[in-house]
């Protein structure tokens, strides 16, 4: 018997849930056809059988038509998803893990042209500044159907082995009916709080009166939208004693914010270089004075946090959704006293960045999330032990050194730098991005734990390989910053990279020209602004920082906005002219034939990298394949040929930026989809 306050059991009603932490309700956007098939159990099958309590899936399951996924989601008015929902159940119960579902109607915070096409609707004609739709105000036949969608979905879920349903009231339908904001409805359902809850209400009574007493009805809801006007934190403690004194709701999972817009959704979910558990002493006062069980999640990327969660009774149930997305595990090491082998979380919210820009949720630095029916999360063993050697220990290197020495293989890494981190390294000089040197951290201490050699202030050169005798060598050396991009005067510009770095000092009046659309160029212009200089940031593309993505900007525009910084989109640097002490931008755009000529004093150029690969091609002709990759091998999980040059000594492969400019999760994925099979 342990003594650990996670580990212990919690009774939720009929319910025994064998420790206290739990994922909360999300949408990974896995689902084919709207159903949550194979690829979306697997996804909570590996949790479930890693030890956690609770998983709840869905973020949030669609119980209408007229409410079509923005993202993806599940669609719980359709039968079909019965037998689906079933086979993820009894997978996940097979492990001990209990399985709910969140249940929704988007209203506003959906659009007009997905699904049906049929019209958003709400309880006002009020636009979502997120998702842009002017939804039709309900009606009352609206109301009327909607209430039965709710209950024949919830029927659906019961049906298909779910312990339980929790209905999402924050920034949606329920929500939109309760805040003084988002209803403006006369009669019964608008005016006093009674009258704007009475439609939430009316869906529980439904929705109990379909499944009955016994099975688990929660919600999800803000207690304090943190908007002027909006719900405040007393209206949502009143808000909390009415659904309990309703007998009929068995859970509270407590939000504190608003998510109409995207800072308003960065704060209600934090990023890194925010705090962590922002909103935990929030949701430990509603669990105080409200008596119902409390679940909550918001930046809990931690054990240690989870643990004080429980320990301080701030909640009965801690949610560590985006750290499972980073190491499914975390259950299975806490129970083994293996907590330092927890892959951290590093909040860098790829995860739902991803799939608000239409895309699947993926983990910056585990590639295997999302992908359980193809990638490993625990590595096996190899059959024969080899030789492997690395060059190159940014985040591709690293994670190839860490799965080949997991592999049992004997690995030797060569970094021409003195430390290990490659471009991650020069991301965390930003105190905001600190957090992005665990990627590397956890690395090396996964690749130290298990022998493996590095050779720091090495740059390695042909000879150095062919002494070390290996059997693989994995060419992982990044790029450099590619700033040869203008017709002239490719000599007066400097990289984001030599900002960020603290080589160059800003200038006074700086250009920043961005054609990458990522961080550096974000990270080297918050850096020009706060020395109080002018910095223009210019794109030829119609946004700017479009791989930065929406939450993640948030942070960036709330250091640039109150500073002289300037954004100009659909421009493009031509090139650049030493006039007296000044350059001369000369300045296009792709759209016409119109040009400007502006003064600077500093241009900074963001245009990726170019990949350092003489080593690789110097090397080539010795390997056994030619550096060759067989990528349908690669995609499909088998061992790489080698027959191309039978006199080859070694195998030959480079990932990551070594190959071209990309992302860390992709140089990430590169070195786990190869070496897995070496």
């Amino acid at each position: 018997m342990t003594k650990d306050p996670l580990l212990q059991p919690y009774q939720l009603k009929n319910l025994t849930l064998k420790n206290r932490i739990m994922i909360t309700s999300h949408e990974p956007a896995y689902p084919e056809d709207g159903m949550p098939k194979d690829r979306y159990r697997a996804y909570h099958e590996v949790r479930a059988k890693a030890g956690v309590a609770l998983t709840m899936t869905a973020g949030s399951a669609a119980v209408s038509r007229n409410s079509p996924p923005v993202f993806n989601n599940i669609l719980a008015y359709k039968d079909e998803v019965v037998p689906w929902v079933k086979r993820l159940t009894d997978a996940c119960h097979d492990h001990g893990c209990a399985v709910m579902i969140q249940l929704t109607h988007l209203g506003r915070r959906t659009h007009w042209n997905k699904g049906d096409w049929l019209p958003s609707v709400s309880s006002s004609h009020e636009r979502e500044p997120a998702h842009r739709s002017f939804p039709k105000r309900l009606e009352d036949w609206d109301i009327d159907r909607i209430i039965q969608d709710y209950a024949d979905a919830a029927e659906r879920m019961k049906e298909g082995g779910m312990d339980g349903i929790e209905l999402q009231a924050y920034g949606h339908l329920m929500d939109q009916f309760w805040s003084p904001l988002t209803n403006t409805l006369d009669g019964e359902y608008g005016g006093s709080l009674e009258n704007r809850m009475r439609f939430s209400m009316q869906v529980i009574e439904a929705v109990r009166k379909r499944v009955g007493d016994e099975f688990i009805v929660g919600i999800r809801f803000t207690a304090d939208e943190d908007l002027e006007g909006g719900i405040a934190p007393e209206e949502g403690l009143e808000i909390a004693h009415v659904l309990k004194a309703s007998g009929q709701i068995d859970f509270l999972n407590v939000i504190r914010g608003h998510i109409d817009t995207d800072p308003g959704l960065t704060d209600v979910i934090p990023v890194q270089g925010m705090r962590n558990a922002p909103h935990l002493d929030f949701a430990g006062r509603i669990r105080k004075e409200v008596g119902l069980p409390t679940f909550h999640a918001a930046k809990v990327p931690d054990v240690a946090t989870a643990r004080h969660a429980i320990t301080e009774g701030l909640l009965d149930m801690v949610g560590m959704t985006r750290a499972h997305m980073a190491d499914p595990l975390i259950v299975k090491k806490i129970t083994e006293k293996r907590e330092g082998d927890i892959r951290p979380c590093v909040g860098a919210t790829y995860c739902l960045d991803r799939i608000y820009q239409a895309g699947d949720a993926l983990c910056i630095h585990n590639a295997a999330t999302g992908r359980e029916l193809s990638m490993p999360h625990e590595i096996p063993r190899a059959e024969k032990k080899k030789k492997i050697v690395v060059v190159g220990a940014g985040p591709a290197g690293m994670e190839a050194a860490r799965v080949a020495a997991e592999r049992g293989h004997e690995v030797t890494v060569f970094e021409a730098a003195p430390d290990a981190g490659g471009q991650i390294r020069l991301t965390a000089q930003s105190e905001r991005r600190r957090e992005m040197i665990s990627i590397i951290e956890w690395r090396m201490e996964q690749c130290l734990a298990r022998d493996a050699k590095f050779r720091f202030n090495t740059f390695a050169e042909a000879g150095d390989i062919e002494l070390e005798n290996p059997d693989v060598v994995i060419v992982a050396t990044g790029g450099l910053p590619h700033t040869d991009v203008l017709r002239e005067g490719n000599d007066l510009v400097v990289s984001t990279w030599d900002i960020i770095a603290g080589d160059i000092k800003p200038g006074k009046n700086v250009l920043l020209f961005d054609d990458a659309g990522d961080h550096p160029a974000m990270q080297a212009a918050e850096i020009i602004a706060k020395t109080g200089t002018h910095v223009e940031i210019m794109t030829p593309d119609r946004s700017f920082a479009p791989d930065v993505m929406a939450m993640n900007l948030v942070p960036y525009m709330r250091a640039l906005q109150d500073k002289d910084v300037r954004f100009t989109v659909t421009y493009r640097l031509k090139a650049a002219r030493r006039v007296g002490n000044k350059i001369q931008a000369i300045i296009g755009t792709d759209y016409s034939g119109h040009t400007e000529e502006r003064a600077f004093d500093q241009i900074v150029v963001n245009h990726g990298t170019i990949p350092m690969d003489e080593l690789y091609f110097e090397l080539k002709p010795f390997s056994k394949n030619l550096g060759a990759v067989n990528q349908e091998a690669l995609i499909f999980g088998r061992p790489q040929p080698l027959n191309a040059n039978p006199e080859g000594s070694f195998a030959l492969f480079r990932i990551g930026d070594a190959v071209s400019a990309r992302n860390t999760h992709a140089a990430i994925y590169d070195a786990l989809r190869l070496v897995k099979d070496i």
